[in-house]
């Protein structure tokens, strides 16, 4: 819900209608030999997703972003709470058709060409054939796998970038108004992850609605409207970056010299870089400036900014004790 003016002055409430949809999901497995120990992967999570946004699911290893991604597929089944997907119950046949999806480790048909695994993934949707002729070259050429070798070779001789290119088509092939990325960028390298990006900001200009996982934060930070993290199963904030980060009203500061612990006292995310500490300054500038003077530290740079993605992150999950992945 968002609120505008109207030419008068007088505030009007737009609401945006929500795709995505979880109240109290939870999710059990039971382990062991005896199925006699449970772990319980999601805890009471709720959360919206709007029409028309790309929003960032964040989260370290093992945190449940891949159980949430599956149970708001269909795939796996929830224990408890429920969920909507394009207005209807989750699991529904109806909505898989209006929906994409590519998995992080994907498997894919060794002996057949990016070209053929398209045309079967386009049958498995009932696309006619006059529309795929059509379809499936636009898909290659939006995802670099347009030259005829990218085409004509077997995907078992595709490389790691290349079959996330095809995995992306594949998951766009019927058109779809939802699309489920799960980490889309891992194992890609620099010009692979540029790539991706733009693939995304590119379906965000159609006014598609995307829902991805990703240990890339930075990528995030680019593409994202909103963003949530999810840390042992349960979802501790979600919002705009802007929501989350600030506005730029904080200052990241680096120097020389000192004393360690007065400095941390100063900015908590201290951080050593080229025999020097850089970190987001939190208190008044001016007694900061004092205190360096006292301790004989040297201020190199100081510029108005806020915290990174990445630091909030980290931020968010040392608050709760959480120090490493699981």
């Amino acid at each position: 819900m968002n609120s505008v003016e109207d030419k008068s002055g007088e505030p009007i409430t737009v609401y945006r209608q929500s795709v995505v949809q979880t109240f109290e999901l939870r999710k059990v497995y039971r382990t062991g030999f005896w199925l006699n120990k449970k772990i319980e992967s999601l805890k009471s999570c709720t959360l919206s997703v709007f029409q028309g946004e790309t929003f960032g699911l964040l989260g370290p290893n093992g945190a449940g972003k891949t159980t949430l991604l599956k149970t708001l597929l269909g795939i796996v089944r929830p224990t408890g709470g429920r969920g909507v997907l394009l207005g209807k119950p989750l699991g529904d046949r109806e909505v898989k058709q209006r929906i994409g999806y590519l998995p992080e480790n994907a498997y894919f048909y060794d002996f057949l060409t990016g070209w053929e695994f398209l045309q079967f993934t386009a049958g498995l949707f009932q696309i006619p054939k006059s529309v795929q002729r059509q379809r499936i070259p636009q898909l290659l050429e939006l995802v670099g796998l347009a030259q005829s070798a990218a085409r004509k070779k077997q995907m078992r001789q595709y490389s790691k970038g290349m079959l996330q290119r095809v995995g992306m088509a594949q998951a766009l092939i019927n058109d779809p108004e939802l699309v489920f990325l799960d980490e889309p960028m891992s194992g890609l390298d620099p010009m692979g992850r540029y790539q991706m990006r733009e693939i995304i900001l590119s379906l965000k200009k159609q006014g598609k609605t995307i829902f991805f996982n990703s240990h890339i934060l930075a990528e995030v930070e680019q593409i994202c409207d909103r963003v949530a993290i999810l840390a042992q199963g349960e979802l501790i904030c979600v919002g705009s970056l802007d929501e989350l980060l600030g506005i730029a009203e904080s200052y990241h500061v680096r120097g020389k010299g000192g004393n360690l612990e007065v400095l941390k006292r100063w900015i908590p995310n201290l951080a050593f870089e080229h025999n020097g500490w850089h970190g987001h300054l939190q208190g008044e500038p001016q007694e900061f400036l004092a205190s360096l003077r006292l301790m004989d530290a040297h201020l190199t740079t100081m510029n108005l900014s806020r915290p990174s993605l990445e630091d909030f992150f980290i931020q968010q999950l040392q608050q709760r004790g959480i120090r490493s992945s699981s």
